[in-house]
């Protein structure tokens, strides 16, 4: 697929992303229809993001998700340390604060997440199993989380269904690729900064997404940043119940450069009473299974596991000691 060009002259300049209802796409107006496909299109190949609205998935179910991921952060650091899966290179279970770093940055991102993977994996997917706390523990943890996955997992193919039309690939082309695929439901904890920040740290530090495409639910507090085309950052916001969507490596890949891949990031607050509070988000990152071949150019055709495991070796990091 050939590579869109565009100077940052013949982009736009925004101060907002734009919104869409995912609705329309299902409309029986051919107009509103139509209208959708484009702005979809022009999103992806301006920005990379977008926010969408009419997506179907109540507000309780990420409120509940939300309240499920704050209490496994307040467990004890034994506790979380028991859902670690070190051999899974930080794709599976709880990966302590310190645990990732973005490519070229020069410290850890400030914070700790865990992760849930493919519940009903097709080939190497499966390869790791997802580690849950006690139901002791946290009752009903497990199915919260797996629930909210499957969900996501169904958006994202109404999703991919709508780039897929809107781009001119075969229908059913990307959906077949995330089918029992390597997708992940991360749950992030940003704890309150110290009084004594390491040089450089900072929440997450600018990056782009790994995978095909990733649907962010809310956060509970601002901080994250998208770079415009200038190179300029603007802040993203959402409201309550909307979900942030955005292009990942593998997609860019895949469509030849069309679709756009951008880096993104969380700045640490600048406001003294925000710097001492939590932040949590929880994006669902959407991957094919790891024989799907992302592109032939190459020499050796780049298949979706090699492409992620190079990349997860590359944001490894250390965990910080407590």
């Amino acid at each position: 697929m050939p590579t869109t060009q565009q100077t940052n002259a013949a982009i736009p300049a925004a101060d907002a992303l734009p919104v869409l209802d995912l609705r329309d796409h299902a409309s029986s107006d051919t107009a509103t229809r139509q209208r959708f496909l484009d702005r979809l299109t022009t999103s992806l190949e301006t920005f990379g993001f977008l926010v969408l609205d009419g997506h179907g998935i109540d507000r309780q179910r990420f409120a509940e998700a939300f309240a499920a991921s704050q209490a496994f952060f307040t467990l004890d650091d034994a506790a979380k340390q028991a859902c670690s899966v070190p051999e899974s290179l930080g794709n599976r279970g709880y990966v302590g604060l310190g645990g990732e770093r973005a490519v070229g940055a020069r410290a850890a991102d400030l914070k700790e997440f865990f992760h849930v993977g493919q519940p009903h994996p097709r080939g190497a997917a499966g390869s790791f199993d997802n580690a849950w706390p006690s139901a002791s523990q946290l009752p009903g943890f497990e199915h919260t989380m797996l629930e909210l996955f499957e969900t996501l997992e169904q958006l994202a193919g109404r999703v991919l269904a709508a780039v897929e039309e809107a781009i001119g690939l075969e229908a059913g082309h990307l959906q077949e690729w995330i089918a029992g695929g390597n997708s992940i439901l991360r749950l992030i904890h940003y704890p309150p900064l110290p009084a004594d920040l390491p040089a450089n740290a900072v929440r997450a530090a600018a990056h782009a997404d790994i995978n095909l495409l990733t649907l962010l639910c809310e956060g509970t507090a601002g901080g994250l940043e998208v770079r415009r085309p200038d190179g300029s950052w603007m802040p993203v916001n959402s409201l309550a119940g909307q979900l942030v969507v955005n292009v990942g490596d593998m997609l860019s890949l895949a469509t030849g450069g069309r679709l756009r891949s951008t880096p993104h990031r969380v700045v640490n607050p600048a406001d003294p009473a925000a710097r001492g509070v939590s932040r949590y988000s929880m994006p669902f990152f959407v991957h094919p299974r790891s024989e799907v071949v992302l592109s032939q150019d190459a020499a050796t055709p780049i298949t979706a596991g090699s492409f992620l495991e190079a990349r997860l070796a590359a944001i490894r990091s250390k965990p910080t000691a407590h």
